[in-house]
């Protein structure tokens, strides 16, 4: 118990100590009046209870009995007029539509690579102008070297008419 004493009665001292040091630090700042030593938050709540007890009292939803409590009613307020900004707000919110036509090719869903066929798809029309190209030189080569044979065979059909219609 004794300890317990001793501890308690030292905590005493040092905050005795601090409440001397702060004494000494206002008077230093200057801070001798007492409002000025309070802190703010109750200064502002004093101040706003003033305020309050000096409100004046209006009535708005109760009607008095009384003729000195009627002069203090606050007239009926008029709604105001908003038909107009909720029809402006109503066709401002209305969706344009953006697209009439859905094409089916954009909604269906899209390969997985729709992207290599797309980057490639110039490279295969300079290839397939070439690859046209190439089939025509090889049919005129297989013609002028079937153009004797060729010739032959139209002879021979000719000829198989001609004893036909005799």
């Amino acid at each position: 118990m004794a300890a317990t004493a001793a501890g308690v009665g030292r905590l005493e001292e040092e905050a005795l100590r601090r409440k001397e040091r702060l004494k000494a630090l206002r008077e230093k700042t200057g801070r001798k009046d007492k409002e000025d030593a309070e802190p703010k938050t109750k200064q502002l709540r004093a101040r706003s209870t003033d305020s309050e007890n000096r409100r004046e009292l209006r009535l708005r939803n109760y009607v008095p009995a009384d003729e000195d409590l009627k002069r203090r009613r606050v007239p009926q307020a008029k709604p105001v007029a908003v038909e107009e900004k909720v029809r402006e707000q109503l066709e401002a919110a209305k969706p344009e539509p953006v697209i009439e036509e859905v094409d089916l090719a954009n909604l269906a869903p899209r390969k997985p690579d729709w992207d290599l066929k797309r980057d490639v798809a110039k490279k295969l029309e300079k290839l397939e102008k070439r690859t046209q190209r190439a089939i025509a030189e090889l049919i005129r080569e297989r013609l002028k070297g079937q153009e004797d044979s060729l010739a032959s065979a139209v002879d021979a059909t000719n000829e198989q008419e001609a004893c036909d219609s005799d």
